[in-house]
């Protein structure tokens, strides 16, 4: 049985977030871990397409974050769906909180690495849902740009 490499960087991202939200405000949280799943992100073993942040008692907490389950794990492996903790300064949870309170946004996860000293990080965002034109606006304003560079070449 071989063992899957665990990867030297690790950077996976929310690539559709930037199509259905515009970001108004980002952050860097840390991300409180089990010691299998932090494996599995090691491994890049982690999706954030549907994942959420929200508050439980001025504390903020991610979900719908899917780490899979470690291969090699025994029955202490973790849940692959469980809300895990995001850790901010307190100045940081206030502004956060105080910026929910506006109707339309929410705080969404874009991309999930490890720092150089070996922690689990997530870069959050706050966020206002586009709308429909909004978002043919911006496919349109990349296929100009891909034409303008194509045409540069």
């Amino acid at each position: 049985m071989a063992k899957e490499k665990i990867q030297k960087t690790v950077e996976i991202k929310n690539r559709r977030a930037s199509f259905e939200y515009a970001f108004m405000d980002t952050f860097t949280a840390g991300l409180v871990l089990t010691g299998t799943e932090i494996k599995s992100t090691r491994q890049g073993k982690a999706n954030l397409t549907d994942a959420y942040c929200v508050f439980f008692q001025e504390e903020l907490f991610v979900r719908n974050m899917h780490i899979s389950a470690y291969d090699e794990g025994t029955h202490y492996n973790h849940d692959p769906l469980r809300d895990r903790k995001l850790l901010l300064s307190k100045r940081e949870l206030g502004k956060l909180q105080k910026e929910l309170k506006n109707v339309g946004l929410t705080i969404i996860p874009t991309r999930l690495f490890i720092s150089d000293k070996g922690y689990a990080k997530l870069n959050i965002a706050l966020a206002k849902g586009k709308k429909t034109f909004d978002k043919r606006d911006d496919i349109k304003e990349k296929d100009v740009k891909r034409d303008l560079d194509r045409s540069m070449s």
